[in-house]
């Protein structure tokens, strides 16, 4: 009898606990899979407009279209993007790795095409700032002063 009662003592402080830790699993999962949506670059994009920004403060948009349009594919760690512009006789595509952290967006290109090739010799690693919500995303180039050069706006495929 001693035996059957201490077991009815122990199986609510088994259970209580074993629940109380898959809650707390699943508050960790649920803030990392919140983290993640946050800054997920995953998927097909679609650049909308290029953005040039002047030392003056003006911003030249270049909206895209069917004959200069460029899409960004990206998996959980790699990109690869494609520009075509039929005013424009080379071909621009690249392929790397990328992360994204505290709205930083880093690229590092393995190899491209012949004309970025002569890029990546020179330069591997692409950072913007990026601003990213569920179905668009923008990312801006700066200077070595903080200013914003070059910028592009994304909106998602799939």
């Amino acid at each position: 009898m001693k035996k059957y009662l201490l077991i009815l003592a122990v199986l609510p402080l088994i259970l209580f606990s074993c629940k109380d830790n898959s809650k707390a699993e699943m508050a960790e999962k649920s803030t990392i899979n919140s983290e993640k949506d946050i800054e997920t670059l995953e998927g097909a994009w679609k650049l909308v407009s290029y953005l040039n920004f002047g030392e003056d403060g003006s911003i030249d948009t270049i909206p895209s279209s069917e004959t200069n349009k460029q899409i960004k594919m990206y998996s959980a760690t790699k990109v690869m993007w494609s520009r075509s512009r039929i005013s424009d006789s080379i071909d621009w595509f690249a392929y790397g790795d990328y992360k994204v952290k505290n709205g930083v967006l880093t690229e590092i290109l393995d190899y491209g095409s012949k004309s970025m090739n002569e890029v990546i010799k020179d330069r591997t690693e692409f950072v913007f700032d990026v601003n990213i919500s569920e179905n668009e995303f923008s990312q801006t180039e700066l200077d070595s002063a903080g200013h914003p050069i070059l910028g592009e706006y994304y909106i998602r495929l799939e």
